[in-house]
């Protein structure tokens, strides 16, 4: 083939490949959510784009402060289904909020509301011949004085994979890899992962700030490389469009 039609081939390829692809929608709280660059805070989500041959397949719908139950009351998770095509994926992830059970406007209950929601979840996802997948909540940064991290989520991480397994649904278990990550590391050294910020630093936070929640860069980069590998490993056909 002569290398101008060569070219052509080659351009027309990878037009129908972006026409293609399907959109990567992501549900969550604050540490998935996409921050702004002004502050050194980034969501995992954020992250996860730059994983992806095309940033733009990840449409990311998480938001500060969000639970299943205000997701839902707010109107975001009808925005994620309207927009929805089949072929498309979800990625879920809740359970922060959801633990604030003293605040009506988010607190739901493991056992009921918490499951309930997920399942609407995975069925409206269904129903537009979309994939919902499924994923435990990242770990807080929370070590004893033996140095053992210490979870913090309750009996949240299992109702999201007993309802991963009932539906037969996809689970990224980042609970449990962020928790390994994070004791792998140790108190003391994994505070670079986090929103522990010095004072001064910046304008908009002169006090600083030690938040065990929250990542900076490297720890949302890392978050999301630990749920990519559990995409790769599963085999789900998302990884068909990662880097």
């Amino acid at each position: 083939m002569r290398p101008l039609l060569l070219t052509l081939a080659l351009l027309a390829a990878a037009f129908a490949s972006a026409a293609d692809a399907p959109r990567l929608y992501l549900a969550g709280d604050s540490t998935m959510a996409n921050k702004p660059l002004d502050l050194p805070e980034r969501g995992w989500g954020q992250s996860l784009a730059t994983l992806f041959k095309d940033a733009d397949t990840v449409q990311n719908h998480a938001m500060n402060g969000r639970s299943t139950l205000s997701f839902i009351t707010e109107g975001r998770w009808e925005k994620i289904t309207t927009a929805l095509k089949a072929g498309d994926f979800v990625i879920i992830q809740f359970g922060h909020n959801d633990e604030k059970v003293e605040d009506p406007k988010r607190g739901t209950d493991p056992k009921t509301t918490f499951p309930a929601n997920l399942r609407r979840f995975v069925a409206d996802v269904r129903a537009k011949g979309a994939s919902p997948i499924l994923a435990t909540p990242v770990a807080r940064r929370k070590f004893d004085a033996a140095g053992k991290l210490q979870p913090t989520h309750g009996a949240y991480p299992d109702a999201i994979r007993r309802v991963a397994t009932e539906e037969k649904v996809p689970l990224l278990e980042l609970e449990k890899a962020t928790s390994a990550w994070l004791q792998a590391e140790g108190d003391e050294p994994t505070k670079k992962y986090f929103m522990w910020i010095e004072a001064g630093k910046y304008a908009k936070i002169p006090d600083g700030r030690k938040d065990d929640t929250h990542f900076v860069e490297a720890g949302a980069a890392k978050v999301a490389a630990l749920a990519v590998a559990q995409i790769r490993e599963q085999k789900l056909p998302l990884a068909a469009w990662l880097k």
